[in-house]
């Protein structure tokens, strides 16, 4: 048994270490490949290594490695040892890469560098986190501070951190140039949710309707979906009636509401974003 989850363990690392890898060459294909030439940058710790970079002319590399020193020291004690060194080997390879490795620059279009620069990024950067290990250590600042902060999330730290770096962007690069690291931003944010999410992402899907029995037969048996029913009273007329709740993926959002207005055109649905989905049995296996 032992030597059972032995084998495991090295199976995990060898992905998360290929994953890694991958990461690296992304995220150095998108500074050197595309951001640099042109001047933009990216939010957190990478875009304030850029930007700095820019203003005193200090090698990027060093700066990417000396600016995450501190960040990584908090990854380890927030999160792990394994978290840290896989970060550390991580960054490290990031600054090599970009030290050593002779990209191309791929396109003078100032439009195709922001967006693909920041596809690239994100890619890289969504790559190293599902490898267990970060490339920009913005991410471990923000909960640490969301911790000790009550009132802050982790996502209001990281947005007042990149309007900060943008604003200072705007000064020292110019207002294009920070308008076109906004864009590249923006592009790394997406990709790097699908990156860590997917076409897979699952959102909640709330329905209230004096259909429900229909409803539920339709999505549990049409959808091979399972669902939670709840009993509900309107604030208003008073009526009892059942509240269904599914969890599905983004793709099958508009199936699911052609599904509910097809028994009931006037029903009552709320969709919403879920971040994570665990336990339970929100898919149930199709028996054909």
């Amino acid at each position: 048994m032992r030597s059972f989850r032995h084998v495991r363990k090295w199976k995990r690392e060898f992905k998360n270490t290929v994953l890694i890898l991958f990461a690296i060459f992304s995220a150095a294909m998108g500074i050197h490949g595309f951001l640099l030439s042109s001047r933009f940058i990216d939010g957190g710790v990478t875009g304030i290594s850029m930007l700095v970079s820019d203003v005193l002319g200090w090698p990027l590399p060093l700066l990417i490695a000396i600016i995450n020193i501190p960040f990584i020291a908090l990854g380890y004690r927030l999160i792990g040892r394994a978290f840290a060194i896989r970060s550390i080997l991580a960054i490290s390879g990031l600054s090599l890469c970009l030290a050593v490795v002779p990209f191309p620059d791929v396109t003078p279009d100032k439009l195709l560098t922001a967006v693909f620069g920041g596809v690239f990024l994100g890619a890289g950067i969504g790559l190293a986190i599902r490898g267990g290990a970060v490339l920009d250590g913005t991410e471990v600042a923000a909960l640490l501070i969301s911790r000790s902060v009550h009132f802050l999330r982790v996502s209001d730290v990281i947005l007042g951190l990149n309007i900060l770096i943008f604003l200072t962007a705007a000064f020292f690069l110019g207002v294009e140039s920070a308008l076109y690291s906004i864009l590249t931003y923006f592009a790394a944010a997406k990709m790097l949710d699908f990156i860590l999410h997917g076409l897979e992402e699952f959102t909640a899907v709330t329905i209230m309707s004096a259909k429900s029995e229909a409803i539920r037969t339709a999505i549990t048996e049409g959808l091979r979906r399972g669902l939670t029913v709840y009993k509900g009273r309107g604030g208003v007329n008073g009526i009892e009636q059942e509240i269904l709740m599914c969890v599905v993926t983004r793709l099958e959002v508009g199936k699911i509401k052609s599904i509910i207005k097809e028994h009931d055109p006037v029903a009552f649905i709320m969709v919403h974003a879920l971040s994570d989905v665990s336990g339970g049995v929100h898919r149930r296996k199709s028996i054909y």
